[in-house]
């Protein structure tokens, strides 16, 4: 058995997701932070059937290479589902949890891996800790 990238397999998730037409998609490298997992993938969908379709097709994909979620929580929630695949946690929102929850607060010194769409792929942009991001921000002003 080959050794699993779940970095590559979030960078994955968050393809699926904006293809689906997910918004906000994020990725927090939680694993100096915690032993839950590598990643989170974070994201927003508009409607309960996106949320489905974007959970589906996240699914339908990993499955293609022999990899199925650990656990899934939400399946009858309207409005959140997650997908634990163990490395990597994928959690899909109504715009209104996503603001209740505040992942990225609650996880505020996980690295933020930043997306960039190049030819329909996405890659790591860039790594920083969300607090040196807001430092700078702020020395800007």
């Amino acid at each position: 058995m080959s050794k699993i990238d779940f970095y590559k397999l979030a960078l994955q998730a968050a393809k699926i997701a904006e293809s689906k037409k997910a918004v906000d998609t994020v990725i927090l490298d939680i694993q100096k932070l915690t032993t839950i997992a590598n990643y989170f993938v974070i994201t927003t969908a508009e409607s309960t059937p996106q949320i489905n379709a974007i959970c589906d097709e996240i699914e339908k994909q990993f499955k293609t290479s022999d990899l199925k979620p650990l656990r899934r929580e939400g399946v009858s929630s309207l409005s959140w589902r997650v997908i634990d695949f163990g490395g990597i946690i994928v959690h899909v929102m109504s715009p209104a949890v996503r603001t209740a929850y505040s992942f990225e607060k609650l996880w505020d010194n996980a690295d933020i891996v930043e997306l960039e769409e190049t030819k329909n792929k996405v890659v790591k942009k860039t790594v920083k800790k969300k607090s040196t991001l807001l430092k700078s921000k702020a020395k800007k002003k």
